[in-house]
């Protein structure tokens, strides 16, 4: 079992935060979406999910690029179930963020969804093949990265 990366001393992040997001919020420069994309794709997805939790709440926690970005959190807390070895949290969370994803306008997120929403679909279905079987503390579970549009 791992410390929790933010809030333990021996975390690997720990007493890290995300960087202030300015109102209104432009995805294309927001500090924090585009570091919870860095995160995400290093297999750092408990911070990655941080990192998106307070752009979404920036957004007002609703509205179509609210939701787009929970489908990003919710994403992430699939790669964290996936570590936890949790198959059913895995494809709960995968499931969920598909659907977050797929009611989004592709223009509505500048990164390219239809990849995303193929691994959200993926992982949906094959959650047991995303389990980590390491003891390594940060491990890249998605081998898909999210890229900028």
């Amino acid at each position: 079992m791992h410390v929790h990366p933010l809030s333990h001393p021996d975390g690997h992040s720990y007493q890290m935060h995300p960087p202030p997001i300015e109102t209104p919020v432009e995805l294309r420069t927001c500090e924090s979406f585009l570091w919870g994309i860095d995160l995400f794709n290093a297999g750092y997805y408990w911070e990655a999910h941080e990192a998106w939790e307070a752009v979404w709440q920036a957004l007002g926690r609703a509205g179509e690029r609210a939701d787009a970005i929970k489908g990003l959190i919710k994403l992430a807390a699939a790669g964290v179930k996936a570590r936890e070895a949790a198959p059913i949290g895995v494809a709960r969370h995968a499931a969920r963020a598909l659907e977050l994803l797929s009611a989004a306008d592709e223009s509505i997120l500048p990164i390219r969804l239809s990849k995303i929403r193929q691994l959200a679909a993926d992982v949906s279905a094959h959650a047991d093949a995303y389990l980590n079987r390491e003891a390594a503390p940060v491990r890249r579970i998605f081998a898909v990265a999210i890229t900028t549009a």
